[in-house]
Formats: C-alpha cells, sequence, structure tokens
C-alpha cells in the first residue's frame, strides 16, 4: 500500500504533519500560554520522515536530485532547514523555536503544493549525469535551508527585543532564547549559509571553467549576488557595524529576497534547455 503513494502525496502527508505542528502550537500559545515543544518536535520529525520518503521518490523519478523546478527548490530548502533544526533544535527543545518551524516549513511546502505550474517542466536526468553539477546544485539550495533558519531565528531576536522593550517578559516570551544565545546561532548560521554556498559556486566552478557555453550567465549573476549579500552582512557583523535588530531585519529581507529570487532563477535554467539539448549527440 506505501508502495502505491506517489511522490506528491507523500509531499502533502508531510505538509500536514508540519501544519499539524503549528497548529497545536497555535493553539497551545493561546489557550495555555507555552508552547508544546515535546509535541511539535515529535510531528516535525514525521513530517520530515514522509518528506524525506517523498523526495526520494523524486529523485527516483528524476533520475538524480529533485532540483528541477521551483516546486522542487522550495520543497528541499524546506527539507534543509528541517534538517538543520532536529539537530539544532535539542539545544532550544523548551523554546518556540519548533513552533517557528513547523510554520516555515508548513508554509514552503503547502505554497508549493497548491501552485501546479511551480512543479512543470519536470524532466530526467536534469544535471546530465554530472555529479559535480548536481552536488553543486545540491549545495546551493540547503545554504538556502541554513539561510531559512537564519531567518527564524532573526524573527525570534526581533520578538525578544519587542519584549524587552516593552517589559513583556511573561507568558509565551518567556520561552524565547536570550538574545545572546539568539545573536551567537544567528551569526553561526550566516557563517556556515555563506560557506555552504561558496563551496557549491566553487564546486560549480570547476565544470564551468571546462565549459564556459553550459553557464547561464542570468542563474550565475543572481546567485552570486545573494551569496555576496549574506557575505558583506557577515562581515559586517563581525565588525560590529550590524548588531541588533538592524542584523536581524538585514537577515529577514536577505532571505525574502533569496526566495523571489528563485523564480527568475528557474525560469532562465527552462529558457536555456532546447539549446542545451540541441548540442546533446
Amino acid at each position: 500500500m506505501l508502495a502505491a503513494l506517489t511522490d506528491r502525496t507523500w509531499l502533502w502527508l508531510a505538509a500536514g504533519f508540519y501544519f499539524a505542528g503549528f497548529g497545536l502550537g497555535t493553539f497551545m500559545l493561546v489557550k495555555r500560554g507555552r508552547p508544546a515543544s515535546g509535541a511539535t518536535y515529535i510531528l516535525i520529525a514525521l513530517g520530515y520522515a514522509l518528506q524525506l520518503a517523498g523526495l526520494s521518490a523524486r529523485g527516483r523519478i528524476v533520475g538524480g536530485c529533485p532540483l528541477g523546478n521551483q516546486f522542487e527548490i522550495y520543497q528541499f530548502t524546506a527539507w534543509s532547514a528541517i534538517t538543520l533544526y532536529l539537530v539544532v533544535g535539542v539545544t532550544f527543545r523548551k523554546s518556540l523555536l519548533g513552533y517557528f518551524t513547523s510554520s516555515l516549513a508548513a508554509t514552503l511546502t503547502l505554497a508549493s503544493l497548491a501552485i501546479p505550474h511551480w512543479d512543470g517542466g519536470q524532466r530526467a536526468r536534469i544535471f546530465g549525469n554530472n555529479p559535480w553539477i548536481e552536488l553543486h546544485a545540491a549545495l546551493a539550495v540547503f545554504s538556502y535551508g541554513v539561510f531559512a533558519l537564519l531567518a527564524l531565528t532573526s524573527v525570534m531576536f526581533i520578538l525578544r527585543i519587542h519584549s524587552l522593550k516593552s517589559k513583556q517578559l511573561g507568558g509565551w516570551f518567556s520561552f524565547l532564547p536570550s538574545i545572546r544565545d539568539l545573536d551567537h546561532i544567528g551569526v553561526r548560521l550566516l557563517g556556515a549559509g555563506a560557506t555552504v554556498l561558496a563551496v557549491s559556486l566553487a564546486v560549480g566552478s570547476v565544470y564551468w571553467l571546462k565549459d564556459l557555453s553550459s553557464v547561464n550567465v542570468t542563474k550565475l549573476l543572481v546567485t552570486v549576488a545573494i551569496w555576496l549579500a549574506y557575505v558583506v552582512t557577515f562581515g559586517l557583523r563581525l565588525r560590529g557595524r550590524l548588531l541588533s535588530s538592524r542584523f536581524a531585519w538585514t537577515c529577514l529581507a536577505l532571505f525574502a529576497a533569496a526566495l523571489l529570487s528563485l523564480g527568475p532563477v528557474d525560469r532562465s535554467r527552462h529558457t536555456a534547455v532546447p539549446k542545451e539539448e540541441k548540442r546533446t549527440p
């Protein structure tokens, strides 16, 4: 019976568990003033397992890492963010990190599933059996998952600043991690995300330099621009020139820009497909 489920069915089930975690968290915060930390963690973990099954099924269909269209990229980004949460979340088990993570995962997965044309143009062997290009793409999207978790900690940082300024230290505000913890994890996530994206670009350049005609200029310029923006932000933070709420708002704006860039990047890549296929003997 399980073998008969399609890849999208697995992903719908995963989105349901993510949404259940978000719904339970909202109920607990509104009615009882505290997060459902343990239950939310379990629901996210179950959703993660189902999403992994769906992505694996999709990978078998396309013959590689499922990153061939905007739907798959959003799904992989959500999966990457959840992967990090399941590791980092142990440290913040009794905080609101699980609630915000389930909210992000539910939003990304449900939005991608609800927009049919995002899952158009699915092709097999989209990386041409080139493991380096496949690794480049996987690392690039994984870095977006890191930036997604950074955006969540930035939201929590802004809420913590608000609670301190308004002197609202009780209720669900008390379950926010400290300013110091949020700042430390934010800097580490920013550095990790920028590093992973840099490695992705380095891996891709090994192949591109051998065949410059294979380079999608639009995709490359947009990706490098996103990477440079994060690197500059990281540098300014380390030098003490971008601190506190300004740093958090900048990270949020950068992640919004990164998500918005996925559409043009995906369209430019598919625009170049006919030319590539024409050169293929």
